[in-house]
């Protein structure tokens, strides 16, 4: 996925003294909120979860933890993973492994489970479009990446493979593991798949905030 213009690569440090601050992480925020409310929307829609969703749901069926308490120890879990790969955590990073899951489990408890086979596939799209909306919000605050999406782009570099293989690897992974541990998958599992990427880019074309390069000049490679 090419970098949309005005995303810049910086480091922890820089990403707090870029400016625009307060609007960046009320930006960020908000995208998590919008993310958490698209996991349930997606589950309660009952078609079929995002891979990463899928492993959570089953992890959550096999032990007495929240959806949201499951989604935090693998956020976790997933950091530990960038310290041999060299990735170093932003404000968005902890934010993001920190508050994803308990507003989902928020979002859960708020939504209704829809009866009508019609519902459930609104409920589904609406939570693929919610889910790339909320990324773009919230990588567009320029705060770090996720825990999920620093793995990709640490492996990424490491190993020389392009991003999209590598991606695709690693949600197949625990799509499969998700599915043994009782997940549900379905058809919304492929919307998801093959639709939140297109939108995810699309969204990001307005919801970069413009900041100045810093002054050693960042360099603009590919997105995560």
């Amino acid at each position: 996925m090419t970098r949309p213009a005005g995303l810049l690569n910086l480091g922890p440090m820089e990403q707090l003294r870029a400016g625009r601050l307060p609007e960046r992480v009320l930006r960020l925020l908000a995208g998590l909120w919008c993310y958490g409310l698209a996991a349930a929307l997606m589950i309660e829609g009952g078609l079929g979860a995002a891979p990463w969703d899928v492993f959570h749901l089953g992890v959550s069926g096999r032990v007495p933890l929240s959806f949201g308490t499951v989604m935090v120890i693998t956020s976790v879990v997933v950091l530990l993973a960038w310290i041999p790969l060299r990735q170093m955590p932003g404000l968005g990073t902890v934010a993001n492994s920190l508050l994803l899951g308990p507003f989902a489990d928020i979002n859960l408890h708020l939504l209704p489970t829809p009866d009508a086979l019609w519902l459930r596939t609104m409920f589904m799209l609406a939570g693929v479009v919610a889910c790339a909306f909320a990324t773009a919000l919230y990588i567009g605050a320029q705060l770090g990446p996720g825990p999920r999406d620093g793995l990709m782009t640490g492996l990424t570099r490491r190993s020389g493979w392009p991003l999209r293989r590598v991606r695709t690897l690693i949600e197949l992974v625990v799509l499969a593991v998700g599915v043994l541990l009782g997940g549900t998958v379905g058809v919304g599992t492929v919307v998801f798949a093959f639709g939140v990427g297109p939108l995810t880019q699309w969204f990001l074309r307005g919801l970069v905030v413009r900041l100045e390069p810093p002054a050693n000049g960042a360099a603009e490679g590919d997105a995560g």
